[in-house]
């Protein structure tokens, strides 16, 4: 299939880095004047699980594992500049990843240059350097099943005569590009980038080769990018760390504060939901030394975005954007067709919500149900709930006379989730909810009411009035004993 036009020359593209590569840093990467962004790492067996989902709240497509997880979540504005890289080493479980991302990226990487053990294991990252004939295998796969282009980041090989018969190799599959890591797979960030092999590669090669492996040596401004070019004698450069602790070195205006990029990537996690772990690990990474500094220590202190927002003054846009977006989920579900029934399986559910102002203080929809079962003699209602993980939205099933009911919406609250369930329950049975304006039903009798007015519960009614028959017995008792056969003080009720 004909790959589309998408160049990698004369390109600078931010690498793909675990923890690192999620969409807030990928946007932030372009905004800084990043040509290309590729994602982290992703691994075959967990993205073959998971399914595709228009994000219509947060204006994203998220594919979400089985266990809610979101494992990529990308957006308009990169589409045509991010490339998906996987982890592999199955040509088929390869091509079917790459299929399932092909509508949503521009380009499909594979990687084959990461040492470390949760990318060699199963014979993937840098472990593909010894088996050539099962990296031609899932190049082809891919080059042959997509629309869209493919390529591969490697690790140079111990011989410059192995390197360049690999790279050959590759160039005979059809891949769009070549990302070479200048250092061995046993050598790490200290050890100097051979930047004399990376030259090599681009001369035997017609197709674009990019080079990455600079940021210490060579790259620590924008102006050293030109520089790392020239001498690794390619069109295109790939930064990781450098890119990692200040996105700014892709702007040729010149390096910005720290303080400012971390503020606008923090921006761009609150936008979009990002984990708040993810969020805080990239956070620290460009504190960098500072991390046990005053800031960093509230950093790592925080468990939300919202503790990050703080930390950084940002509280007030993180409540304006957790406004947005909640109005924005009102609005798509009120637009769902609210008295329409469908079954789910064996629960009855409808799309509502419980709006608190739509009832009278201390009436609701719960009280209602429960009268109307003591009403019918039947057993009280039964609440079953569950929390969804992403947002951690509730929604709650009651189940009464063996059947069962739910709201198809989400709530905030496990109260609000039980509400909306009663009123699913009190709808499809045709039974008053009590809602203002509705006639009344006598289902909530006067006592009930006026506690409920006056903020006691039943409960706490029968227990104030054991309490005070408990005190009349006693003061019975004490009259008895004294010899007093009058009536006590305190009549009893």
């Amino acid at each position: 299939m004909a790959a589309s036009r998408l160049s990698f020359r004369n390109i600078t593209a931010l690498a793909p880095m675990v923890r690192v590569g999620t969409l807030p840093m990928r946007l932030l990467a372009l905004d800084y004047g990043a040509d290309l962004v590729y994602c982290e790492e992703l691994i075959d067996i967990k993205m073959a699980q998971c399914h595709r989902v228009v994000n219509e709240v947060l204006e994203t497509v998220d594919f979400v594992a089985p266990d809610e997880r979101v494992m990529f979540r990308t957006c308009e504005r990169e589409k045509d500049r991010v490339v998906f890289q996987m982890g592999t080493s199955d040509p088929d479980r390869a091509l079917t990843v790459a299929r399932l991302v092909e509508k949503d990226v521009a380009a499909v990487d594979v990687n084959m240059g990461c040492p470390k053990e949760y990318s060699t294991k199963g014979g993937m990252g840098a472990a593909l350097l010894s088996d050539p004939d099962k990296i031609e295998a899932i190049l082809k796969k891919l080059v042959t099943g997509l629309s869209i282009p493919v390529t591969c980041k490697i690790r140079i090989l111990p011989s410059l005569e192995e390197t360049l018969s690999l790279v050959q190799r590759i160039e005979r599959t059809g891949v769009a590009a070549i990302a070479v890591h200048g250092r061995m797979k046993e050598e790490r960030p200290r050890h100097p980038v051979h930047c004399d092999y990376i030259q090599a590669v681009a001369q035997a090669v017609s197709i674009p080769v990019i080079a990455n492996g600079g940021s210490l040596d060579l790259v620590k401004t924008n102006g050293d990018i030109e520089e790392f070019r020239k001498a690794a004698g390619t069109s295109s450069v790939m930064l990781a760390r450098a890119a990692m602790w200040n996105a700014s070195v892709f702007s040729n205006q010149g390096p910005l504060p720290v303080e400012t990029v971390m503020e606008e990537y923090l921006k761009y996690a609150i936008q979009y939901e990002n984990n708040a772990f993810n969020t805080k690990y990239c956070l620290c990474q460009m504190l960098r030394d500072k991390v046990e500094s005053p800031l960093g220590k509230q950093v790592q202190a925080a468990q939300t975005i919202a503790e990050i927002s703080e930390a950084y003054r940002l509280q007030e846009l993180y409540q304006q954007t957790q406004e947005r977006l909640q109005a924005r989920r009102d609005v798509l579900e009120s637009s769902s067709q609210p008295d329409r029934l469908v079954m789910d399986g064996d629960v009855t559910t409808m799309a509502v919500k419980f709006e608190r102002r739509e009832y009278p203080p201390q009436i609701t929809p719960k009280m209602f149900l429960l009268e109307w079962s003591r009403k019918e003699k039947l057993e009280q209602p039964l609440y079953e709930m569950v929390q969804r993980s992403q947002d951690r939205a509730f929604q709650s099933t009651v189940t009464i006379a063996g059947k069962k009911y739910r709201s198809s919406l989400w709530e905030k609250s496990k109260k609000f989730a039980e509400q909306a369930a009663a009123i699913v329950c009190l709808r499809v049975l045709g039974i008053p909810e009590g809602r203002i304006g509705e006639e009344d039903s006598g289902l909530v009798c006067k006592r009930k009411r006026e506690a409920k007015m006056n903020g006691i519960t039943e409960e706490e009614g029968i227990k104030k009035r054991h309490v005070a028959e408990q005190e009349t017995d006693n003061s019975k008792m004490a009259a008895v004993a004294n010899g007093d056969h009058h009536k006590p003080d305190t009549p009893p009720e």
